[in-house]
């Protein structure tokens, strides 16, 4: 038998972690290669983890609730075929067969306690004493929801501050397996998340933070702390896309099964735009831009309790028909729980539907790590001042852009901005087709 390895999957460019919501096997199962193992949540979709093998679940390494790196093991499958584990126990210091890395981990301690990746780690970059931990996962296993709590309340058993020749068995064990052990090396140091100082009273709600919600604020937070925010916004004159989509919604609902949306109207014309200015259609990469050959545009889609944030492929190339066939798809997916993760992959550029709860007027956070996002406002009727002087009532709508300063500037994302409005004002029934 060998022992085999199920890792945190990346499900999205911009994903570094994940949250295991659900165990779908438990210890001692049979499962087939492509059998779900888990349920995973990230801040823009759930899916599940399927194996990679045909075998026994031999241990589950992360608890339910926990939030894994990306590439962290979750837990370990028994193979048939190559060595079988006495087979390994009986070769162990010939090296003959050496465990697979992070397959299982023991820190040393006397009770050979067994931890998962992210708990080692965690208890490295705090200098957490693990043995003097009492765990609250199965069987008593310490979990990383244990480390975290230690950590926000500051009594933490510490490892620090003890001479390197007289370290405790359990430091130098810890130290071991970092170096042993290369998915385990200890990242750069950051702050404890503070404890919480807000006070109650009697009648205040306290709401936990789930999973999704955490994976949500991180994003948040890393996109406002690494991006340069700008922002801009235009005003666009939406009266005849208005008398159009209205002249054929009904046929086009009856024929097609699904709505035609003005949000689709949008979605095309921005595709069209960044065609033509590939500028805003790139990323931030350090020592360079990355501008995208495709344009992947990602729509905002919200649930009661998390925001996610499916992609349309290749918008460009798409009618308008199939714009609003994607975005009815991918919401309807989206609000059941079940868009799979390479349809979240991939977006060069974020179009927003804010208009649907009433905006005229937002300032969204970029979608991390693309460098512009379009929010599209609600459409009003409003009198405007026409070019005769005339004062007449139009259907008007704010077009609002987030953008990566380091990326574009002022300039490009003005002609942009002028270009979509150019597009959405000559849309007619004379000079546009849905199909």
């Amino acid at each position: 038998m060998t022992i085999e390895q199920i890792k945190m999957p990346q499900l999205g460019e911009s994903i570094t972690e994940g949250t295991v919501s659900k165990w779908l096997v438990s210890v001692g199962d049979k499962v087939n290669k492509y059998d779900p193992l888990a349920e995973v949540m990230t801040d823009k979709v759930t899916a599940e983890v399927p194996s990679s093998f045909t075998g026994t679940i031999k241990e589950l390494i992360a608890a339910e609730g926990d939030t894994l790196q990306v590439s962290e093991i979750i837990c370990t499958i028994e193979v048939e075929g190559g060595y079988s584990d006495e087979a390994k126990e009986s070769n162990e210091g010939k090296g003959e067969e050496k465990p697979k890395q992070g397959a299982f981990i023991t820190a040393g301690y006397e009770n050979k306690a067994r931890y998962s990746p992210a708990v080692l780690k965690l208890s490295q970059e705090h200098g957490i004493d693990l043995s003097k931990v009492k765990g609250t996962g199965a069987g008593g296993r310490i979990t990383r929801k244990d480390l975290k709590k230690l950590i926000e309340s500051g009594n933490t058993p510490s490892l620090v501050n003890k001479p390197a020749a007289g370290q405790d068995e359990p430091a130098q064990a810890a130290q071991q397996r970092v170096s042993e052990y290369p998915d385990l090396k200890q990242p750069a140091d950051k702050p404890a998340a503070p404890a919480s100082n807000i006070s109650t009273v009697p009648g205040d709600i306290e709401i936990p933070v789930t999973g999704v919600r955490k994976a949500i604020a991180a994003n948040m937070v890393r996109s406002k702390h690494e991006i340069p925010h700008a922002w801009t916004m235009i005003e666009v004159d939406v009266t005849n896309l208005v008398e159009y989509r209205n002249s054929i919604k009904e046929e086009f609902k009856k024929k097609e099964g699904f709505n035609l949306t003005y949000f689709s109207f949008f979605v095309k014309a921005a595709a069209q735009a960044l065609k033509e200015f590939p500028q805003i259609n790139s990323m931030w990469a350090g020592d360079k831009i990355v501008q995208k050959k495709d344009i992947n545009i990602s729509i905002a889609v919200a649930r009661d309790d998390a925001l996610y944030v499916p992609v349309i492929k290749h918008a460009d190339e798409k009618t308008i028909k199939g714009i609003a066939r994607e975005i009815s798809e991918l919401a309807a997916k989206a609000r059941a729980g079940k868009l799979k993760s390479e349809e979240m992959q991939g977006g060069t550029f974020t179009v927003n539907n804010t208009g649907s709860f009433g905006s005229v007027q937002s300032m969204g956070i970029i979608n991390y790590p693309q460098a512009a996002l379009l929010q599209v406002e609600s459409i009003i009727k409003r009198p405007v001042v026409m070019n005769n002087g005339m004062i007449a009532v139009r259907d008007m709508v704010n077009l609002c852009m987030s953008l990566d300063h380091r990326v574009v500037d002022g300039l490009i994302c003005g002609k942009f901005m002028q270009r979509v409005k150019e597009i959405l004002e000559n849309i007619s029934k004379e000079n546009t087709s849905i199909y």
